[in-house]
């Protein structure tokens, strides 16, 4: 292959894998959903006893992926948009992705400070 012809994958290709990632995981989430409550009408039983899975600290971690992976689509997807809808986009893209990565940092840390703050007090007793 020729110097220089290998694409490297900067910021844009990374938000795109980033955005369909997510959006997979959305769809995957939305689908179990879908599966576990139409179970209701199945067997309540068996639905008692999928909720009752969903009541363990791997599937609370799980959730909070949930958050992440919504909230970095939402963004990005305003991105996206800008980017396909302003005249300006394409030439700020760049920016604006690290705009996006900045304000998910600061609501994603937002989030999970509170629930580490809880879990510290209950495993140390302050």
């Amino acid at each position: 292959m020729p110097a220089g012809t290998l694409y490297r994958g900067r910021e844009g290709m990374w938000s795109w894998v980033a955005h369909r990632v997510t959006g997979v995981l959305i769809f995957f989430f939305l689908f179990v959903h879908v599966l576990d409550t139409a179970l209701v009408r199945v067997s309540p039983e068996d639905y008692d006893n999928v909720v009752a899975t969903y009541k363990t600290p791997v599937v609370a971690l799980l959730e909070y992926g949930l958050v992440a992976a919504i909230l970095f689509h939402a963004l990005n997807g305003l991105r996206v948009i800008a980017v396909d809808f302003w005249s300006q986009g394409p030439r700020h893209q760049k920016q604006m992705l690290w705009g996006v990565v900045i304000l998910w940092l600061a609501l994603m840390i937002g989030a999970i400070y509170p629930v580490l703050g809880h879990a510290a007090r209950e495993l140390f007793g302050s």
